[in-house]
């Protein structure tokens, strides 16, 4: 990529980054919450697994998930109730979160006495968590 005029351009980037240090957080979590959502998402609708069998009402055939595997989506009510929250804080921090508000979500993420986990939050947090580092980065949030 090529600049006419880079000093100029290097000049309004450390603007921007001195200027609107909070705006630059509440960007960089909503991108980062952004990203580890669709993870989730992608996660879930890659398909099963496991065992193969008809489902009634509506008729379908699913493929279940494996323990320690992402659940397999099979009507897409839990993907459809993932979203995000950013919040800026009166004393200047910014709380993203990402929520599944599947009421079965727990279970899944963790496991019951007759379930093993489907965990599909955490490993999307894993996953990015270099991609989120950089995003705070590019943000000047943090530095190393």
């Amino acid at each position: 990529m090529k600049f006419k005029n880079f000093n100029r351009f290097k000049k309004r980037l450390n603007d921007r980054l001195v200027v609107n240090p909070r705006g630059n957080a509440i960007e960089a979590v909503e991108r980062g919450t952004s990203i580890v959502r669709n993870t989730a998402i992608e996660s879930i609708t890659a398909g099963g697994t496991g065992k193969t069998y008809q489902k009634y009402n509506p008729r379908r055939t699913h493929t279940a998930s494996t323990a320690n595997r992402p659940p397999a989506s099979d009507t897409g009510f839990l993907v459809s109730q993932i979203s995000t929250s950013v919040k800026p804080r009166a004393d200047g921090s910014v709380v993203g979160q990402i929520i599944s508000a599947a009421p079965y979500s727990k279970p899944l993420e963790f496991g019951t006495v007759n379930m093993q986990p489907r965990p599909f939050m955490q490993p999307a947090l894993n996953r990015n968590a270099r991609k989120i580092k950089q995003i705070f980065k590019e943000e000047g949030i943090i530095t190393k």
